[in-house]
């Protein structure tokens, strides 16, 4: 017999009944029936119940036993009574009478128990991370994990995909995101980077003749971190393909990312109508440029109905260049208490508050608008109500100004009118390419910068880039799922003279550009082809299909929110040897 195991701890039926078997495992839980003794032996694979009473030679050692120690045991296999069979798990219908145990790992007291679901403080689990994935939940999300990047791999070489892998030390690169920067021991002074994704590498893949190229790559961000963003690094499905149009990236992505959640989504539907939203229309109509679609709710702007209008706040505000005047549908809202509700929530999230009609049953009969509002526009609310859409036992929402000051606000007050009024399409996931976006945006300090990819082609080329920059829109485009942000990509910028005037607009002379970019540069004199691609998130989309908004609970060992290891303890202060090597110093904290 093997020297820990014949079978594993899901193997065993009631066709084993009456062999002599080994296992190995963890000592998930031990239960004392008064003079029995059942342990639940768990590895890998599943769980067997254990059983020892008082005849078993294995008896006194059993006893003994705590909780996550790891032994073997060999015993002979019983068939369970009918009334006892456990149909939850495979091997429910055996038990195990154990003969002889042994400790191959000893556990002291735990920090955290990994039977039961009890929740613990995050910095205690991750901590101990090993101890928290053992856990059953965790454990089967990174299973899952492990199957979707399997499946995405299968489905990317079935699809005429070629897999390469890029170099992980790197020149530093603007991505949009900070660097992390590895420092030369053999060039002192100089610095590496961490790749923030292989964006270059796989544009000069195209290049170099290679036609449809993917890769898991693993990226690195010194970002601040988020519920659903890893701070350090993350994983992802990139993507480039050659002689292709936006078009053809989301014929070859879709089949592929679509795939994924039908096979793995469980009962949830995939919703197979993925419709293109211009970045415009989305900020407009859903606050955000990652819609979650299973609102039925669009914003308006509804500026005209108050415009000269006896409701002064907004009639006024009308007056300021740039301002509009936005409504929020609430179908089923039609209540002074919800209006209220919902006001308070916007004053939450630092508005003034939201503005409010609501329309309700009059006294003859008929249906009557109610709130200041409607007192104020008089005759109007009717135009505005039939324009909407709504009736009795529905309200509408306002907000006003400049949109860069409510839209993001809006878009959550939309998604809490939706939840509250039970709006949400539950079971589904749903899809939208959102296109369109700008190629530039206007910093804080007044600059012009890109507000996407650098490296993405302006729509009208050359000639788009001598006009006002904001005006610019490049062939950049974004899938949401659900209100998060999947896939990311572009149509890439391959002809030196425009990747200049591109940079240019942001602030790059030519001479940076060529330093920074030189191989890019270089590599677009000598014939590139059109090409375009894009990168998927792989955690992201793991989170979702593990039905989990904390993305922290899809990665094996991930960081905490203040980007630290707890576990390994980094980041770690470097000893003076290895700065002597590298010729750094590090500045005092003042």
């Amino acid at each position: 017999m093997h020297a820990y195991r014949s079978h594993t701890c899901a193997d065993l039926n009631k066709s084993n009944a009456g062999e002599t078997v080994r296992l190995s495992g963890w000592v998930h839980r031990v239960r004392d029936h008064g003079g029995v003794l059942f342990i639940d032996l768990r590895d890998h694979y599943g769980m067997t119940q254990i059983i020892a009473d008082s005849d078993s030679p294995a008896f006194a050692a059993i006893e003994k036993l705590k909780a996550e120690t790891v032994v073997r045991v060999d015993g002979r296999v019983k068939a369970r009574d009918a009334a006892l069979v456990n149909p939850k798990i495979p091997t429910g219908e055996i038990e195990v009478y154990v003969t002889e145990v042994e400790v191959l790992g000893p556990a002291e007291e735990l920090p955290l128990p990994v039977f039961g679901d009890q929740d613990y403080p995050e910095e205690t689990r991750l901590t101990y991370r090993f101890l928290d994935l053992r856990r059953e939940g965790l454990h089967r999300n990174m299973m899952l994990r492990s199957r979707v990047v399997k499946s995405i791999r299968d489905r990317m070489w079935s699809r005429g995909f070629t897999e390469f892998q890029t170099p992980i030390i790197t020149a530093s690169s603007p991505e949009g995101a900070r660097d992390f920067l590895v420092p030369s021991r053999l060039h002192p002074g100089k610095f590496y980077a961490l790749p923030q994704a292989p964006q270059q590498f796989k544009q000069l893949i195209m290049v170099a003749g290679f036609d449809r190229y993917f890769q898991i790559a693993p990226c690195f961000r010194d970002e601040d971190p988020r519920a659903d963003r890893s701070p350090t690094d993350f994983y992802q499905l990139d993507v480039e393909m050659s002689f292709v149009t936006q078009a053809d990236v989301f014929a070859a992505v879709q089949p592929v990312i679509q795939g994924v959640f039908e096979e793995f989504g469980g009962d949830r539907r995939v919703n197979p109508d993925w419709p293109l939203i211009s970045y415009a229309d989305s900020a407009l109509w859903y606050g955000t440029d990652k819609p979650d679609l299973r609102n039925p709710i669009r914003m308006r702007v509804v500026s005209d109905h108050f415009r000269g209008s006896d409701f002064a706040i907004f009639a006024k505000l009308l007056e300021q260049e740039g301002t509009e005047v936005r409504a929020i549908p609430a179908p089923g809202g039609g209540s002074r208490k919800f209006a209220d509700r919902m006001n308070a929530f916007a004053q939450g999230q630092g508005l003034p508050g939201m503005g409010y009609i609501f329309w309700r049953k009059a006294e003859d009969g008929t249906t009557e608008a109610a709130g200041p509002i409607a007192k104020a526009l008089g005759a109007k609310t009717e135009a505005l109500r039939a324009e909407l859409g709504l009736g009795e036992g529905d309200a509408v929402f306002f907000v006003a100004g400049k949109p860069e000051t409510f839209e993001a606000v809006a878009g959550r007050a939309r998604m809490e009118i939706g939840r509250e009024l039970g709006l949400i399409e539950e079971g589904t996931f749903r899809f939208a390419w959102i296109v369109d976006f700008p190629m530039y945006e206007k910093t804080d300090d007044g600059k012009i910068d890109f507000s996407h990819n650098p490296f993405s082609m302006p729509q009208g080329g050359l000639e788009a880039l001598n006009g006002d920059p904001l005006k610019v829109k490049a062939y950049q485009y974004d899938l949401a799922c659900n209100g998060y942000e999947l896939v990311s990509g572009g149509i890439r910028n391959h002809t030196p003279e425009i990747m200049l005037k591109a940079f240019e607009l942001a602030g790059y002379g030519r001479d940076e550009v060529e330093k920074r970019f030189g191989g890019m540069v270089k590599a677009f004199k000598y014939g590139a082809p059109p090409h375009g691609g894009c990168a998927a998130g792989i955690d992201r989309i793991v989170m979702l299909l593990a039905d989990t908004a904390n993305i922290r609970e899809v990665i094996m060992f991930p960081m905490n929110q203040r980007a630290e290891d707890l576990m390994m303890g980094a980041p770690s202060e470097p000893t003076n040897e290895q700065m002597r090597d590298l010729k750094l110093r590090v500045i005092p904290k003042e």
